[in-house]
């Protein structure tokens, strides 16, 4: 097992998730909350996989063109 999240994660996301369930209960609607906390799984997943944390940080030595302007696309 790897290390824990940074604290600095953890604070964010505690404030996102009470900032989520505000407006949850503004708007009657729990989705938001469910997409934040599974994104911040993801994150904690990173942090707690060594092998997982240093494939993403892994230069992959390759350059993969420019981006395109989606918004040029109509």
């Amino acid at each position: 097992m790897g290390a824990l999240p940074p604290a600095h994660d953890v604070r964010e996301f505690s404030v996102e998730l009470v900032e989520s369930l505000r407006a949850a209960t503004d708007l009657d609607n729990t989705a938001a909350v469910a997409q934040l906390i599974t994104e911040w799984k993801h994150t904690a997943e990173i942090h707690t996989d060594p092998e997982l944390r240093a494939a993403l940080l892994t230069d992959a030595g390759e350059d993969f063109g420019p981006v395109p302007d989606l918004g040029a696309a109509a």
